[in-house]
């Protein structure tokens, strides 16, 4: 599971970053995600600690560029929205 859903990330960054558009994104989402991995990084260090809390702070980071790209993302919505309403 941690693979497979992970593997997707990458796919959804080059999407985000190809379109410079959030829509169809929900931030929302993404965070409870990040939260998720937090948790399982936490749970790795403290109770089971082995090899997969790399996949994790993999994870972490992957779904990070993600939320950042969003936020760029808005900003070109709204830049693109200002220029359409003039």
């Amino acid at each position: 599971m941690l693979f497979c859903f992970g593997f997707s990330w990458p796919f959804s960054i080059v999407k985000s970053w190809r379109s410079k558009s959030a829509k169809g994104k929900s931030i929302m989402f993404m965070l409870l995600v990040e939260l998720g991995y937090v948790f399982g990084i936490i749970h790795k260090v403290f109770f089971n600690y082995n090899w997969v809390i790399w996949a994790y702070v993999a994870l972490f980071l992957l779904v990070g560029i993600d939320i950042a790209l969003y936020f760029r993302n808005v900003r070109h919505d709204r830049i693109r929205e200002r220029a359409l309403a003039k």
